[in-house]
């Protein structure tokens, strides 16, 4: 059986106060196995990065967790204090951002905001952490790391960031890596290198990676299995090859039809806008084609279908079974 590194059950999270709280996430439940990569996909506001960031107890202030658990090797990461959670941040899990501009400090250099986070986190010697910070800049793909580490992140361009950013996140050898939208602010080219780069190092650490995104491409590119979220809820799970095969619920076959392929000339397909909220019933019910009266006041559960997949829609139902904890 495969050793099951996080475990997320039934995670809610809300933003505000008293009657002005807002639910974000709500009832996520996913798992991340041992060595593999799992992809959470979904548009802007569904939910995915909050979901990242409260495994990271890094919600903001106005945010909490209003239910559920997270369970890293069996242990609750809610139940951690704040000096405990210090300790797990760098060391047992990182996470890089979309914007490495903004994750550096402008005023220091790069090399110097490595040093210190290996000094910090693994007690190393200024001189220690400096060769360090020289051999991981080598190993993300950075040409002359000697001089580079020297250098304001002004200085660098974006994919050099993302990769310096990489390196930061990989320095205390960290067993499970968040990654929130690694390669939207960069170039194509650059994107598919930072994908090689993510790649490769994961299987020579034989480490655990969540990759958030909203490009399913991404996801062909590297997930094992993929996770769709839509307004903070799990909408369907499967192995990456059988939801591009065959995907189940109408938002996710909306996403694959958007995708631009080569040589196809037609109009590019757009997932309908939406024609008002859902009150009661299922949230995407407002932009789908296959609505029936059902799905406007009665919201489907997350159910196990047939294969294996998990899939929150009344048109796949009919014998879905709901998944158990385990």
């Amino acid at each position: 059986m495969e050793d099951k590194i996080l475990k997320v059950k039934h995670l809610s999270v809300v933003f505000g106060q008293g009657k002005r709280e807002n639910p974000a996430v709500q009832d996520v439940t996913f798992q991340v196995n041992q060595g593999e990569i799992l992809g959470i996909v979904g548009e802007s506001g569904s939910g995915k990065s909050v979901s990242s960031l409260s495994v990271m107890r890094l919600l903001a202030s106005s945010g909490r967790v209003a239910g559920g658990e997270i369970l890293f090797h069996g242990e609750s990461l809610l139940d951690k204090t704040e000096v405990e959670m210090t300790r797990i941040r760098g060391n047992k899990i990182s996470m890089i951002f979309q914007e490495p501009m903004t994750s550096f400090n402008p005023v220091y250099t790069v090399g110097s905001q490595i040093v210190e986070s290996i000094m910090w986190h693994q007690k190393k010697t200024k001189k220690e952490a400096e060769a360090m910070t020289i051999d991981l800049l080598h190993e993300v793909g950075i040409s002359f790391p000697e001089k580079r580490i020297h250098e304001y992140p002004h200085q660098m361009s974006g994919g050099m960031l993302q990769r310096a950013m990489i390196a930061m996140a990989l320095s205390c050898d960290p067993e499970l890596l968040i990654a929130d939208e690694p390669t939207t602010a960069l170039d194509v080219t650059t994107q598919a290198q930072i994908l090689d780069l993510l790649r490769r190092l994961q299987k020579e650490r034989n480490m655990s990676i969540v990759m958030i995104t909203h490009d399913l491409g991404v996801v062909a590119e590297v997930a094992k299995y993929v996770v769709v979220m839509y307004k903070g809820r799990i909408v369907e799970e499967a192995p990456v090859a059988q939801l591009f095969e065959k995907p189940l619920h109408p938002y996710t076959a909306g996403l694959l039809r958007s995708i631009p392929h080569r040589g196809d000339n037609s109009r590019l397909y757009m997932i309908p806008q939406s024609k008002g909220e859902a009150a009661e019933g299922c949230r995407f019910c407002p932009r789908c084609e296959y609505a029936m009266e059902r799905c406007s006041r009665e919201e489907p559960v997350l159910a196990k279908v047939e294969g294996g997949r998990h899939v929150r829609c009344w048109l796949h139902l009919k014998g879905g079974e709901v998944e158990d904890d385990e």
